[in-house]
């Protein structure tokens, strides 16, 4: 898996606060991810349940409190390029969508019905993080082609639709996060 970004979530963000993110996407499967449930809650381990038709998940998104440094080796498929959070008023619309773009916190901007997800724990997951729809990550040279991607010096996140990162706000497990993907 390559290591698409990472960033450290603003300390006023609720329960996510200090946390550092790390997402995580394979590059030779590029997919939508699907919930799979039980008693109405994710099931166990939900972010190592397998995605149909592979066996494990094709992705992996990690929320790390007291996080260590980076690593200084660099991820050797998608270049790194310097993300910058700035604050912004995110104003629902009159439709109670919050802004279409990259975004910690703030206010989703469903391109859906909103979805809502309850932890194996018992936790209702809790909106984190916003990559908007067809949002590229520009990968080094000579790297293979991801399926389904829009160029070939690119990688997308689950088929480039727009992706709303939902965490547990118990911190039960660094990878208790739930992607849903939207179009």
């Amino acid at each position: 898996m390559a290591l698409f970004f990472q960033l450290d979530v603003p300390e006023d963000l609720g329960p996510f606060g200090g946390d550092h993110l790390l997402v995580f996407h394979c590059r030779a499967h590029n997919d939508a991810s699907e919930a799979e449930f039980a008693d109405d809650r994710l099931v166990p381990e939900y972010w190592d349940a397998p995605q149909l038709p592979y066996p494990r998940p094709f992705w992996r998104v990690l929320l790390q409190r007291q996080a260590m440094l980076p690593t200084v080796e660099p991820e050797p498929s998608v270049r790194a390029l310097p993300l910058t959070l700035q604050p912004f008023v995110d104003t629902p619309n009159p439709r109670g969508l919050g802004a279409q773009t990259f975004k910690v916190g703030g206010t989703p901007s469903w391109a859906q019905d909103p979805e809502y997800y309850t932890c194996a724990c018992g936790a209702d997951l809790e909106y984190l993080c916003q990559v908007p729809e067809g949002m590229e990550f520009a990968v080094h040279p000579g790297q293979p082609e991801q399926p389904y991607s829009v160029g070939a010096d690119t990688y997308g996140l689950f088929l480039g639709n727009e992706v709303y990162l939902l965490a547990c706000p118990s911190h039960c497990d660094p990878a208790a996060v739930w992607p849903v993907n939207q179009n």
